[in-house]
């Protein structure tokens, strides 16, 4: 209610401001429409061979200015006035927010059997094969959404070779996930988070370049550096950073853009502008 509150304040202002602006062109218009009038008939009525006086001519020329004046001051008006209504657009845009979503419905197209009726509709011919990837691929991605990395660390492992060959360090960042979780569990969670840095950290240091295994130490020490802060909480830690539920919306986007990388598409849609 207070969105439309807001923008009927500024339709009033426009209404205000179009009756004052409005009023002052009608009285202006008179007052000069009469002088001018009045001067023709002062004219007219004098002999045809008469000749203007200095004061006459002085006369005239008072006139033409105080007509270019006032249009000049009704044009500035004009322009005042579309400047308020703008204003009206303006408060449109911020107190409503348009829902383009609305306008269409996904569940038309949700189930195999609509979108098998659409590819049939559309003349497409899509062999299952060639749809196994993606659709593996959407079923790890609901995974990370429910934070559930298994299915994210076997498809890694499979692709290991090809990840490599493209610089990702989308495994170590899968397996970093999985080790923060362990150790989220406190100190009953030790243990196991030991025996998880032993099993799958090691590997990284004898398979990556120089370069990687320079920010590969300093993340191992970050990671090694919370069981310190174990007794007393991580949260509380100068590690607390790590676990910020953002590293799962990191996870997501560098799945999903390696993932596309190594089937040859685009993350972004061919749609987007």
């Amino acid at each position: 209610m207070e969105a439309c509150n807001a923008v009927e304040r500024e339709v009033d202002k426009v209404l205000s401001k179009f009756s004052t602006i409005s009023e002052h062109a009608d009285r202006v218009l008179r007052y000069i429409t009469n002088y001018i009038e009045a001067l023709k008939k002062e004219y007219d009525d004098g002999p045809s061979d008469h000749e203007l006086t200095a004061t006459q001519i002085l006369i005239l020329k008072q006139s033409i200015n105080k007509v270019r004046s006032t249009v000049q001051k009704l044009t500035t008006d004009h322009r005042d006035l579309h400047s308020t209504v703008s204003k009206v657009g303006k408060a449109i845009d911020r107190n409503f927010v348009s829902d383009f979503a609305s306008t269409s419905r996904e569940d038309v197209f949700s189930t195999p059997e609509q979108v098998q009726l659409l590819n049939q509709e559309a003349g497409l011919k899509v062999e299952d094969e060639g749809k196994e990837p993606f659709s593996e691929l959407n079923q790890i991605l609901d995974c990370l959404k429910l934070r559930d990395l298994g299915p994210a660390l076997q498809w890694a492992c499979a692709h290991r070779e090809s990840l490599e060959a493209q610089n990702s360090s989308l495994e170590f960042k899968l397996h970093r996930l999985q080790f923060i979780d362990h150790i989220q569990r406190g100190p009953a969670g030790q243990g196991e988070a030991i025996n998880y840095a032993r099993t799958h950290f090691q590997q990284f240091v004898n398979r990556h370049e120089k370069d990687f295994i320079t920010v590969l130490v300093v993340e191992l020490q970050s990671l090694m550096g919370m069981f310190l802060y174990l007794p007393h909480g991580i949260s509380s830690s100068p590690y607390s950073h790590l676990l910020d539920p953002n590293m799962w919306v990191e996870i997501y986007d560098v799945f999903t853009r390696d993932a596309c990388s190594l089937l040859g598409l685009s993350v972004d849609s061919p749609l987007s502008v």
